[in-house]
C-alpha cells in the first residue's frame, strides 16, 4: 500500500512540473537601432528587419548591455597638432569620432595660432603644460618632423603613456609615435613614400606596404590621408562594435571602407 502512495505521489509531482513547464512562454526579444544619441534610438522593434530612420540593421537589445564599452559615450580623444598638419589626416578621423560621439580637443605645444597646409588657421585649446588627460592619443602627418624632433614634446607624449589607454597615428603622425617609443617591437604602417623612412627609423618595428591600418590592440597606425578615416572607423568598430561604424560611415557617407584591407595583429 505504501508503495502504491508512494509512485502516486511521484507520478502527480511529475505531472504538476510538466505542466508547469508548459505554462512558462519564452521571454519576446526586443529589437533595436544601434545608438548614436540620436532620439530614435529608444524606439524598440518585435522583429529583427531594418531601423525605418536610418537604415541599420536592428540588433537585439540584450546584446546593448553585453557589447564591450557600447556606451561609452564620453571617451576623451586629443589631436595633437602641428603647424602644417595635414588637413585630411585629422579632419577625416575628427568627423568619425564627433559623429560616434566621443569628445575630441586639439593640442598643440602652444596655444599660438597653427596653420594646416597654409590655408586653415587652426587655434588650438590646449597647450603641452594644460592639456588634459585623454582615453585616446592621435598624431597626424604633415610637417611630422617638428614635434618628432623636439624633446619637450616627445617628453610630454611619453608622459602620458601610462594614463593613455590608445594611441592612433595617421600617415607620418607614425614617426612621432615611433619616436616616443611607442610602436617599439610593433607592427605599423605609414604614408606609401615613407614606408622604407619609417622602417630605418624605427628598426624594432615591422612597418609594412599595402595596408589601410594597422592594429595591435591598443596602438593603432594607418596609412596615408584618407586611410585615416578607415583607421578612425575601426577604432569605432572595437569600441562600440561593427553595425555601429558602418551607421557611423553611412552618417558621413564615406562608402570606401573595406575592413579586411586592414590588419588586426591583437584583438584586445
Amino acid at each position: 500500500m505504501r508503495k502504491i502512495i508512494l509512485i502516486a505521489f511521484i507520478t502527480l509531482i511529475g505531472c504538476n512540473k510538466s505542466i508547469g513547464h508548459g505554462n512558462i512562454q519564452k521571454e519576446k526579444q526586443i529589437f533595436v537601432c544601434p545608438p548614436c544619441g540620436e532620439s530614435y534610438d529608444s524606439i524598440t522593434y518585435e522583429k529583427e528587419g531594418i531601423c525605418p530612420y536610418c537604415d541599420m540593421k536592428l540588433i537585439p537589445k540584450t546584446s546593448l548591455g553585453t557589447k564591450k564599452n557600447a556606451n561609452k559615450k564620453d571617451l576623451t580623444i586629443c589631436f595633437y597638432l602641428q603647424d602644417n598638419v595635414e588637413l585630411l589626416d585629422f579632419a577625416g578621423p575628427m568627423e568619425v569620432f564627433t559623429a560616434a560621439g566621443f569628445k575630441v580637443f586639439t593640442v598643440s605645444k602652444t596655444k599660438d595660432r597653427i596653420t594646416s597646409q597654409g590655408v586653415l588657421t587652426i587655434i588650438p585649446e590646449y597647450s603641452i603644460q594644460d592639456a588634459p588627460k585623454s582615453d585616446v592619443m592621435v598624431f597626424f602627418g604633415g610637417s611630422h618632423s617638428t614635434p618628432t624632433n623636439d624633446p619637450a614634446v616627445i617628453s610630454w607624449i611619453k608622459s602620458r603613456k601610462k594614463n593613455t589607454d590608445y594611441f592612433i597615428s595617421v600617415c607620418t603622425g607614425a614617426f612621432i609615435m615611433g619616436k616616443a617609443g611607442i610602436l617599439d617591437n610593433l607592427t605599423a604602417t605609414t604614408f606609401h613614400s615613407q614606408i622604407e623612412a619609417l622602417q630605418k627609423a624605427l628598426p624594432t618595428t615591422k612597418v609594412l606596404p599595402n595596408v589601410r591600418f594597422v592594429d595591435n590592440g591598443n596602438v593603432i597606425t594607418t596609412a596615408g590621408i584618407s586611410a585615416g578615416i578607415d583607421g578612425a572607423l575601426h577604432f569605432v568598430a572595437k569600441i562600440k562594435g561593427e553595425e555601429f561604424a558602418k551607421k557611423i560611415a553611412k552618417i558621413i557617407e564615406y562608402d570606401k571602407w573595406i575592413p579586411e584591407q586592414g590588419l588586426i595583429v591583437n584583438k584586445k
